[in-house]
């Protein structure tokens, strides 16, 4: 059973910065893709961004596209998540999250594994 660790989240001016990390247990963090994923209060869990299990394919939310990149790293089984140019609107808990597949996928339903997540807060 694989077992993942956020890192990273905190408060931050609009405009800032952030690095989130994903520290994942486990001999099988190369075989499967991985995501991120955010929740705001009051709104449902929302994809961020996606990659295969090489590294070799990337999916973005339209939101963040261009602004955000998403990265691993399997020798230190460690994914991450690099937030440029934050927003008030991108407040909300990360998640990182290990898929049933080898590619990207979007759907919450495909992810088995969760992390407990990270708080990452942009203040205006």
């Amino acid at each position: 059973q694989a077992q993942l660790v956020e890192s990273g989240g905190g408060l931050v001016q609009s405009g800032a910065s952030l690095r989130l990390s994903c520290a994942a247990s486990g001999r099988t963090f190369s075989d499967y893709g991985m995501g991120w994923f955010r929740q705001a209060p009051g709104k449902e869990r929302e994809f961020v961004a996606g990659i295969s299990r090489s590294g070799g394919s990337t999916v973005y939310a339209d939101s963040v596209k261009g602004r955000f990149t998403i990265s691993r790293d399997n020798a230190k089984n460690t994914m991450y998540l690099q937030m440029n140019g934050l927003k008030p609107e991108d407040t909300a808990v990360y998640y990182c999250a290990r898929s049933r597949s080898i590619g990207v996928v979007r759907t919450t339903t495909s992810y088995v594994y969760w992390g407990q997540g990270t708080q990452v807060t942009v203040s205006s």
